[in-house]
C-alpha cells in the first residue's frame, strides 16, 4: 500500500540547514494500522507531510499503492458556521465529488457510526469526543485508501481520550482503511497499532519495528493485557525515555 523507501529531507533556510529525516524505511501495508513514535521535534510531522505529497523528499522515494489520502489533524478543524452533514460534505465540494451520490455515501456512514441525530447541529452543540468523529467522518468522505493521522487526540482530555481513541480505530478497521499515525504517546500507539514504528532524535531514523498482536487487536483489551506494560517499557527504553 504505501512505503517511504530510504527517504531523507532537509530544509533549507537563510540560516541554514536542516535534516529533519534521514534514510528512513518503512511500509504500511494494505489495511494495517501503523503507529510512528519519537521524541519531541524529531520530524513526525514532516514524515506525515511527506507521505500526503505537500513535500518532496531530499533524496529517497515514497512508494504509493495508488488510492487517496485522507488527513485528519490535531484538532478537528470544523466550521462553526457548518451543520454537521455540511461539514461532512467539506472534502466532496473541494475535490468537486459533490454529487448526490457521494452525499448520500456520506450521510449513510455519518449514520452508521452514530451520527444521525447530530446532523443538524453545529460543531458547539457536540462534545470534544463527538467533534472527532464528525472530522473522522468527514476524512472518509472522500473515500481515502490511507488516513494520515497527526496526533488528532491530542486536544483532548485523558478519559475521552480513550474513548474516541477506540471509536476511532474500530472505525478505521470496520471500513478496511489502512492509517498512519504519528504519536508521542506509547501507550496510544501500543492501544491502536498493528505495527509500531520507533524514531530517533532529529534527523529522524527507524529505531526499531513492533508488532503489536495481543488483545484481538481491541484497545480496550490490549490495555488489560500483560504484554502491554511489557511492551510500554520496551517502547519507552528505545526512546531513551
Amino acid at each position: 500500500m504505501f512505503k517511504f523507501d530510504n527517504i531523507s529531507y532537509t530544509y533549507h533556510t537563510k540560516s541554514g540547514e536542516t535534516t529533519a529525516v534521514k534514510n528512513l524505511t518503512f511500509t504500511v501495508d494494505d489495511g494495517q494500522f501503523v503507529s510512528v513514535i519519537g521524541p519531541s521535534g524529531c520530524g513526525k510531522t514532516t514524515i506525515l507531510s511527506i507521505a500526503a505529497g505537500l513535500l518532496s523528499p531530499s533524496s529517497g522515494q515514497v512508494v504509493r499503492g495508488g488510492g487517496e489520502f485522507g488527513y485528519m489533524l490535531q484538532r478537528d478543524a470544523l466550521f462553526p458556521w457548518r451543520t454537521v452533514e455540511q461539514n461532512i460534505f467539506l472534502p466532496l465540494e473541494v475535490k468537486k465529488r459533490n454529487t448526490p451520490e457521494m452525499r448520500e455515501k456520506a450521510v449513510a456512514l455519518a449514520e452508521k457510526y452514530g451520527l444521525k441525530d447530530f446532523l443538524k447541529k453545529t460543531p458547539s452543540q457536540l462534545s470534544g469526543g463527538m467533534r472527532q468523529r464528525v472530522a473522522l467522518i468527514r476524512t472518509l468522505a472522500a473515500e481515502p485508501n490511507i488516513l494520515l493521522l497527526d496526533e488528532p487526540f491530542s486536544a483532548l482530555d485523558y478519559q475521552t481520550r480513550l474513548e474516541v481513541c477506540d471509536d476511532v480505530q474500530g472505525i478505521i478497521k470496520s471500513e478496511k482503511k489502512s492509517a498512519l499515525l504519528v504519536t508521542h504517546d506509547i501507550s496510544e500507539a501500543i492501544a491502536l497499532s498493528d505495527k509500531v514504528v520507533v524514531l530517533s532524535t532529529r534527523p529522524a531514523r527507524v529505531v526499531a519495528e513492533h508488532e503489536i498482536n495481543f488483545g484481538e487487536g481491541k484497545p480496550k483489551k490490549r490495555r488489560e493485557c500483560g504484554e502491554f506494560a511489557a511492551t510500554f517499557e520496551i517502547l519507552r527504553k528505545e526512546l531513551g525515555i
